[in-house]
């Protein structure tokens, strides 16, 4: 079985690494071209949204440093 693994860079995107498919709203699956390797933006700022056009640069800050998340709310 193939991973995916998602690194969230500081000051910057999100690289998707590994087996994955992407899809809007629609269920629509975006043409990756045959990549295994892409980047999200996290900013807004990109011109080719949902991906990174490095548009960031200088002008969204984000230390990324990983934390436990609170436990999962029961029903």
């Amino acid at each position: 079985m193939s991973s995916t693994k998602i690194t969230i860079r500081s000051n910057g995107s999100m690289k998707l690494e590994g087996d994955f498919e992407i899809v809007d709203a629609a269920g629509n699956k975006y043409d990756l071209g045959g990549r295994e390797i892409v980047t999200l933006c996290r900013c807004g700022l990109s011109q080719n949204m949902p991906f990174c056009d490095s548009s960031h640069k200088d002008k969204f800050h984000h230390e990324a440093v990983a934390f436990a998340l609170p436990p999962k709310k029961q029903d």
